[in-house]
């Protein structure tokens, strides 16, 4: 298991005048599995082909187990990258590809073979080592593309938009395929993804980086509940936000006055909260942080409904079961209660 450091990594692309990547700091412990999110462009693919080796950056360091790597060549840090479109080689066989960097490395024959058979069994494509890449589907050719990254036991595992190419159903059977074997085999690992749901479900730590800079490096519930600023908070789905004034205890807002849980952030604000946890308020008698919304708006989705509201002339939204709103329809006054637990003030 690898701990890799990458301190005040930077790429600025030759004609350029901002950087691609600016200064980006993360420590990534061993045996973790890292995601780098953010929308297309912001640097995230930069910073794994400096990481293999494959882009020299302006300025910054990349460190294996408190060693630079940056003299390194590709070949000699112990890295391996799991491109999206897979790029197997279209005229070997399944097996020759999961066993061609064993090949290189001047493993013997027998024991490729043996090698080969239980990875292909680890990744459930234990009876395709004869076909061609061309005979499989999508997610078949995906699963070869991991095994051959992992049979030769790379200190760090890349993985560039793993299931973008998946269509829904695949996606979800290859995250817990990724992860099962992550765990198993303790690789330290970073994928690059745009979707947030995706780095949730998988990853130990996210990094999410707008615009080339990282804005925040946390476990992902941290995303939810604490998020640093409000291009945080909408990149992870949050809608409400509140300017107001916090004395630590209570915020004083066009919404009234509501409780503050313990350590909240004093002074000027917006006060956020996510529309999954507004609550409608079924007690007869009113209570701490409740309030008088007008429904304005009913968008069913499924599993869930998405009510667009007013609490005097300020609107927010919330999501909510769809059981819970039969009765009510558009104009309807609605009582909600906001816990004081799932509020947060952006200072």
């Amino acid at each position: 298991m690898t701990h890799v450091s990458i301190k005040d990594l930077t790429k600025v692309y030759p004609g350029a005048t901002d950087p691609s990547l600016d200064r980006l700091s993360l420590e990534i412990p061993s045996g973790e599995l890292t995601a780098l999110l953010g929308p297309s462009g912001c640097g995230k693919t930069t910073t794994m082909k400096m990481i293999a080796g494959l882009l020299e950056p302006t300025s910054g360091d990349v460190a294996f187990d408190g060693r630079s790597v940056l003299n390194d060549k590709p070949e000699n840090r112990g890295v391996v990258m799991v491109f999206q479109n897979y790029l197997l080689f279209p005229y070997m066989s399944v097996a020759d590809n999961v066993g061609f960097g064993l090949k290189m490395r001047k493993i013997p024959a027998a024991e490729i073979k043996r090698r080969v058979g239980d990875m292909l069994d680890l990744v459930k494509l234990p009876d395709l080592g004869n076909r061609k890449p061309s005979a499989l589907s999508g997610g078949q050719q995906q699963r070869v593309a991991l095994a051959r990254a992992l049979i030769v036991q790379p200190n760090v595992l890349l993985l560039d938009e793993p299931l973008s190419n998946l269509d829904a159903h695949l996606r979800f059977e290859m995250r817990d395929l990724i992860r099962s074997l992550q765990q198993d085999m303790g690789i330290t690992t970073i994928f690059v993804t745009h979707d947030q749901e995706e780095a949730v479900v998988l990853a130990d730590r996210v990094a999410l980086i707008l615009d080339g800079k990282m804005k925040q490096y946390d476990t992902p519930d941290m995303f939810y509940k604490r998020p640093v600023d409000e291009a945080t908070a909408r990149f992870f789905g949050g809608h409400n936000f509140i300017q107001g004034v916090s004395d630590g205890r209570m915020f004083d807002s066009a919404l009234g006055r509501l409780v503050l849980p313990d350590g909240a952030t004093t002074g000027p604000g917006k006060l956020t909260f996510r529309p999954e946890n507004v609550r409608i308020w079924h007690n007869e008698t009113s209570g701490q942080n409740t309030l008088s919304a007008t429904i304005n708006d009913i968008i069913y989705l499924g599993t869930q409904t998405r009510l667009k509201l007013l609490v005097g002339e300020t609107p927010i939204e919330a999501v909510v079961n769809p059981n819970e709103i039969e009765r009510f329809t558009t104009g309807d006054s609605l009582p909600i209660h906001l816990p004081k637990s799932t509020l947060w003030v952006i200072a």
